[in-house]
């Protein structure tokens, strides 16, 4: 079993040095090749003097050039960095100086729009620029890709062990500026190894890569992909639909989306071809409507689904298996392999059946905490629970802030975030909870259930909503059907209808954007 998270690449290039294993538009890398390119871009970073457990920011869309430079970095002894292409300068500029990046590798493109203020990142010593001609470059700071890969220095394995920091990943910070979480090898490695087992993935599968790989989930369908031997396919879209026409043209096997992308997805004509090769499909980021999945389901006959859920603290956290999504669908299941799930009430015990508690993750993949933040590393990283009595030093669990409830069989079904739960009239609503049962209606494509500032009910409820294929929502219909649904307390005070909802880089829909948005609708308990 490999330990290093590029060995897991090097290894499948031992055993299967011909097959497909990167796909770019119209081109495709063998492990082989994808190992070979990964060694010359390590080679490239010693050679220009990166030194162990440096940081390599990684500024780029979803290319073959940024896969190379991601395991290269590693495979160098440095740490990754990848950087969400969709950022603009403010949040790119953030996250060089945050992590003390001492390489950048980028297009063009992006450098131009954050070179007038690379002189402010002082740690910052190259920048490598994947499109640029060394003809053009002028600056001893920029590199081109080929002159940099042309180095006549050879790779130098450096010494590492599993516990060494393989990436640091940036969380979206809708609240303040991004923080970054640290992942070792260990934990990389355990999580592909994990997730691949119970997706059964094989050297046969075909996975369309969709998501940012600066998200963890994003991240998760190359290492899955690398450890089983399959292929996976790079796609940058512009319209959901060239979601479905590369699920067609690749023959696309599994597939891992986000809620709102699954809801665009369900509501399009599916191309017949496009169930018929897809053997699974995935959630995480958030619960996806049971309508979506039903959905889903129907034009997707032969593929199993799985509802996952995961927080870059700890990599990936819990599945529902395939077998359960009819009796639990609105259920996120149980802990992936080799990790433990427990739900633990405010006194520190573990929560009876149907108690809500906070979700507290253990294992190998729990991370190795925030980058140079130890405030906020010691609110998330806390010893665990169950610690066993006889030994002195105490292990340290993800206190996720996630709230859930179990059931007698084991099964965890989440009610929302500790900093996301309505506070209404004495009552702690789950945002999550509103939002199903009007997905259930039918009468609204996307929403996102706040708590707006009351001066009587602490806050009152607000439901901010997409309409369906433009037909208007009415608020008072979607009141009444919450009246006959729910108790009062739970009924929302206002429906606002938006024509799209506001999402962080990870393609979530941001609450927190939303609540400060409308938090001076109310004065007096009035609407504006």
């Amino acid at each position: 079993m490999s330990q290093l998270l590029h060995q897991l690449l090097f290894d499948q290039a031992e055993r299967a040095p011909l097959s497909q294993a990167l796909g770019v538009k119209s081109q495709w890398y063998d492990y082989d090749s994808v190992a070979l390119h990964v060694k010359n871009v390590a080679a490239g970073l010693q050679s220009i003097g990166l030194s162990r457990h440096e940081r390599v920011a990684v500024y780029l869309p979803k290319t073959a050039e940024a896969v190379f430079s991601y395991f290269g970095a590693t495979a160098a002894g440095g740490v990754m960095v990848p950087v969400n292409p969709v950022l603009k300068a403010p949040q790119v500029l953030h996250i060089l100086n945050d992590c003390n990046a001492r390489i950048l590798i980028t297009n063009k493109a992006r450098y131009k729009q954050i070179e007038s203020n690379l002189k402010d990142c002082h740690d910052l010593r190259h920048v490598i620029l994947v499109d640029e001609h060394p003809e053009q470059v002028s600056s001893n700071q920029v590199l081109a890709w080929e002159d940099f890969l042309n180095t006549e220095e050879d790779w130098i394995p450096l010494p590492s062990i599993d516990m060494d920091m393989a990436a640091i990943l940036y969380t979206s910070g809708s609240t303040g500026r991004p923080k970054g979480v640290v992942l070792s090898h260990r934990n990389m490695v355990a999580g592909a190894y994990s997730v691949a087992e119970y997706l059964e993935n094989t050297p046969d599968d075909r996975i369309l890569c969709v998501l940012p790989f600066s998200f963890d989930y994003g991240f998760s369908q190359l290492t899955t992909a690398f450890v089983s031997g399959a292929s996976c396919y790079l796609l940058e879209y512009l319209l959901p639909g060239d979601i479905l026409k590369q699920v067609v043209q690749q023959k696309i096997t599994g597939l891992a989306l986000v809620p709102p992308l699954w809801v665009q997805l369900s509501e399009m004509n599916w191309p017949e071809e496009a169930g018929q090769y897809l053997r699974y499909f995935t959630n995480s980021g958030g619960a996806m409507p049971t309508s979506t999945l039903t959905a889903l389901r129907s034009r997707m006959p032969e593929a199993s689904p799985y509802l996952m859920y995961g927080l870059t603290e700890a990599f990936r956290s819990s599945y529902l298996p395939p077998g359960e999504v009819e009796n639990r669908p609105a259920s996120m299941g149980k802990a992936i392999p080799n990790a433990e799930l427990l739900v633990i009430n405010e006194s520190g015990l573990p929560c009876q059946p149907h108690e809500p508690g906070e979700l507290v993750h253990r294992g190998s993949l729990v991370a190795l905490g925030y980058w140079n933040d130890t405030e906020r590393t010691a609110e998330r990283f806390k010893p665990a629970p169950s610690a066993i009595q006889g030994i002195p030093t105490s292990e340290l669990a993800v206190w996720s802030g996630d709230i859930v409830t179990q059931d007698e069989d084991g099964y965890l079904y989440f009610v929302g975030r500790k900093d996301d739960m309505i506070k209404t009239s004495g009552y702690r609503v789950s945002p999550s909870e509103l939002e199903e049962l009007l997905y259930a209606s039918g009468m609204v494509s996307e929403v996102a259930a706040i708590g707006v500032p009351h001066h009587r009910l602490g806050q009152a409820i607000v439901l901010v909503v997409v309409s369906v294929n433009d037909r208007s929502v009415e608020e008072k219909l979607v009141i009444k059907y919450f009246q006959k649904h729910m108790p009062s307390y739970m009924v929302p005070f206002r429906v606002i209808t938006q024509d799209s909802l506001v999402r962080n880089p990870n393609g979530k829909i941001d609450r927190k954007v939303l609540a400060a948005e409308y938090q001076n609708l109310f004065v007096s308990g009035e609407s504006q």
